[in-house]
Parts: C-alpha cells; structure tokens; sequence
C-alpha cells in the first residue's frame, strides 16, 4: 500500500480467490503457516460483533451495489468477507488484494469448500496499486487499515477511490480510540489504554489465554497505526470521500460507510 512500490498482479482464477493485503507492518501472523490455518478464529474472538459487522457491512453495499455488481476487497485475505458477500449476494462478482499470498490462498479453499464459483472472484496479491482500475459499484476494507502508517493512510484510500464509480459506498472498519486523559480526568489511565485493556478483556472472555491477550494489547499500543475515530473521519474526507457515517463500535473497533462524491 502507499508508497511502497506494489507487487505484480498474480490473478489467480482457480474456484476461488485470496484475502489480505501483507503490508511491512503487517504482523508475521498473515505469513506464518500455522497461524494462517488458525485465521478463521480470530476475528470472533478479538472483534466483538464480528459476523454482525459482515452483515452490516453488506447491507450497507447492497445499498448502492446492483444485483449484478462489482465489488472490491482491500485486505482480502481469509476469505472471511468474501464468503460472506458472495453467499447473500449470488450476482455480485468480487477482486479481491492483499499482500500475503498464505492468507490468499486460504481465502481460496475458503470459497471453494463453500461452493463459489471461480469466476465470480479474483485474487491479486500485492496492495491496493495492484487491483484492477475498475470501475468497481462499491469497495470494504476491514480490518485493514490500522496495519497502514499513518502517512500512507490517506494515499491509500485515494488509490481506492480511484477505482470506485462516482457514489459508489467504501465500508472499513478497524482499530480506532480516542486520546487523551481517562474518565474524569484525574491524571490515571489514558483513554486510549483504557480501551485498548478492554479489547484485551474481550479477547480473554472470548477463550484467548490472558498473556496472550495482553501481548497482543502491547503490540497494538507499540506498533500499529491507531489513529482516533476524528482522524479516521477526516482521512476519509481528505481522500475525496463524503457523507461519511460511523455504523459500528465494538470497544477498540469502528466501522464507518462513506460514498465518492459524484
């Protein structure tokens, strides 16, 4: 993504087709193959509402997308979104980016083992430079771009817009809290810490071993570009798109839809 150079589009066409774009902040977790066999598991169990975020986000394309619509998924890996859509929606035809080629090639065995047929979807691996120009009816980006420094958020959903038709709706969702001094302002935990320990919580409550879940707090405090659902709304607006609305929070996560002016 952004500015990093984009790598050759591999189109693959077999049944089906690949998710995730593998940025170089990207955790290893999306190259290393035991991990990528356990993906499946951990959207649910570290994003609250998980599969009602999928059928919102759905709705909301539905919106605007025809029934005979083209859809792009930025972060494509998975397959997670991508079975979602196509199974509710069995017109639409999806292009599918995301830079670790394990994680496209379990989005493929995902749609195969759940009947979609190959022509509807093809995976690129690489960023969102490699997807096609379109144009495309509507485009999701979930769970992606709190992986995207903060200097290439705006580039990126740029690079999105780019190929999206005039109106056509983005739905994202990913990491997004709020900054600044805790309940009452009496100097204890930040905001953001507070909501980062409940998105630890969470993962805890949902079966994940607390050490774990405190490691991957840490890491997401240290290393990933969380910026606070103000900046998020205002990145969009920068990269050309309007009526941006926020439909979804689930502790540290936010959802927002927003269409390209006309």
């Amino acid at each position: 993504m952004g500015r990093h150079a984009p790598v050759r589009p591999s189109r693959q066409h077999h049944r089906h087709t690949t998710r995730h774009m593998t940025h170089p902040h990207t955790p290893s977790a999306f190259t290393d193959p035991a991990a990528v066999a356990r993906y499946a598991e951990g959207p649910r169990r570290n994003v609250p509402g998980y599969d009602g975020l999928l059928r919102m986000s759905r709705i909301l394309l539905a919106e605007r997308v025809p029934a005979h619509g083209r859809v792009l998924v930025v972060g494509a890996g998975g397959g997670l979104e991508l079975e979602d859509m196509a199974l509710a929606h069995p017109g639409w035809r999806f292009d599918g980016v995301d830079p670790s080629q394990p994680m496209l090639d379990l989005a493929a065995q995902r749609l195969q083992s759940a009947g979609v047929s190959g022509d509807r979807v093809a995976l690129y691996h690489g960023y969102v430079q490699t997807a096609p120009a379109g144009p495309f009816d509507g485009a999701t980006c979930l769970l992606t771009l709190h992986f995207v420094p903060r200097e290439e958020r705006v580039p990126t959903l740029v690079e999105i817009r780019r190929r999206l038709k005039p109106g056509a709706p983005l739905v994202v969702a990913h990491l997004s809290v709020a900054d600044g001094a805790g309940p009452g302002g009496d100097g204890g935990a930040g905001e953001r810490d507070l909501w980062l320990s409940r998105y630890a919580a969470f993962q805890v409550a949902s079966g994940v071993a607390l050490e774990h879940a405190a490691r991957a707090r840490d890491k997401v405090a240290a290393e990933l570009a969380v910026l606070t659902p103000e900046e998020d709304e205002a990145v969009l607006r920068e990269a050309g798109f309007g009526d941006v609305r926020m439909f979804y929070m689930g502790f540290a996560f936010r959802g927002w839809v927003a269409r390209v002016g006309s």
